[in-house]
């Protein structure tokens, strides 16, 4: 598919969500958009989207969720918060917060279906009203933490700046 206001040519439908997303948002505007673990790993057309979409939008919070929530057992989805920012010559995002709700964790949709109470360490963690005042829950004494934070150098370094980390 070619846009014009896209900056990645492809057919990826999920790649193309997400840079429709981003255009439809108004300079400081807010999403947040559910995404197969593919979108944050992919080459190509997936590099080019994460790099754009790292450096003129402000990607702050990645929600990794468990498997089988929505479809078959085995598809794997997060959710990826992001605000629009006005163009500059550096990167918006500063860091990314990943929260892992998924490994150690097994939902099935009929026997035991995620509920909101899965979730109520992520919301708290997540601190809405000031994103500046988060704080680490991961370190080397507490490794089996779900809540952690990676600079944008360090997400930019990775291979294809993939952002399937856990």
């Amino acid at each position: 598919m070619y846009r014009d206001d896209f900056w990645a040519t492809t057919k990826n439908k999920r790649l193309n969500f997400v840079q429709h997303v981003k255009t439809l948002l108004e300079i400081n505007g807010r999403a947040a958009v559910v995404v197969p673990d593919k979108v944050l790993f992919e080459g190509g057309a997936g590099e080019a989207v994460r790099r754009t979409l790292l450096h003129e939008c402000e990607v702050h919070t990645l929600l990794r969720l468990p498997t089988g929530i929505f479809y078959a057992q085995g598809v794997k989805a997060n959710v990826l918060f992001f605000d629009r920012r006005p163009g500059a010559e550096s990167p918006w995002t500063k860091e990314l917060w990943i929260y892992d709700r998924r490994t150690n964790k097994h939902f099935t949709l009929k026997t035991r279906p995620l509920v909101r109470t899965d979730l109520d360490e992520f919301v708290e963690l997540f601190n809405p009203a000031n994103r500046h005042e988060r704080r680490d829950t991961w370190n080397d004494a507490n490794p089996a933490s779900r809540w952690r934070r990676y600079r944008y150098d360090e997400l930019i370094a990775r291979d294809k700046a993939s952002l399937d980390i856990f």
